[in-house]
């Protein structure tokens, strides 16, 4: 499965490039507000778990984050923001990997996830992923999930795809009172694609305690 969702991955940049697949946008916004929102500290270790071609790793660098690491299914995304960053990519961890056989060699107080929760759509695979939340995250972590909404697109790319409102989303990750997992923040966003079309997304900060 691994590998065929990489080649998905990687057959979706080679014909569209980075600049025209659905998710793509010139400044992550609603990713730096729900990480302001929580006060992410950047001395400590940020990960971005499908990150692609993501801008997020550029503006973590320009806030003086020290350990920043990008992770991707795919390396094809990857490749573009180490093209972009120049000599700036030296400074990144590039990690190719599924999310879910990723093994993390140190801990995290930025957790990031733009649009990879909503892919899983098989119950024991959204439990891996919280299994490997609660391994890779320091205390007092900080997660920024974004997923589709509620009334969100059911498929993208060609991927079925889950759908969240705030609640359903904090539930699904295991947010609640005892469960070491608290929303600090929340934010609806109306995201436009390249050819116009809107993609509503559902955005969580949430505090490791």
């Amino acid at each position: 499965m691994t590998s065929e969702r990489a080649a998905h991955w990687r057959d979706t940049y080679t014909q569209r490039g980075d600049a025209e697949v659905s998710w793509f946008s010139i400044e992550p916004t609603c990713s730096i507000a729900l990480i302001d929102a929580g006060g992410a500290d950047p001395g400590r270790p940020a990960v971005d778990v499908g990150a692609g071609a993501s801008r997020l790793a550029d503006v973590l660098l320009e806030r003086g984050f020290v350990d920043v690491t990008v992770l991707d299914v795919s390396d094809d995304g990857l490749a573009h923001t180490r093209e972009r960053l120049g000599a700036d990519a030296s400074r990144l961890r590039c990690v190719v990997s599924d999310v879910l056989d990723w093994v993390p060699d140190h801990r995290f107080g930025l957790w990031h996830d733009r649009a990879v929760f909503h892919f899983l759509t098989d119950a024991a695979d959204r439990q891996r992923y919280r299994d490997l939340l609660d391994s890779a995250l320091t205390p007092d972590a900080l997660v920024v999930v974004g997923t589709f909404a509620a009334d969100g697109p059911e498929s993208c790319s060609g991927l079925p795809t889950a759908r969240y409102s705030p609640e359903a989303l904090a539930a699904e990750l295991g947010a609640g009172p005892g469960s070491g997992l608290r929303v600090v923040a929340q934010r609806r966003e109306e995201h436009r694609t390249p050819w116009g079309a809107v993609q509503p997304f559902t955005w969580l900060a949430l505090r490791r305690e």
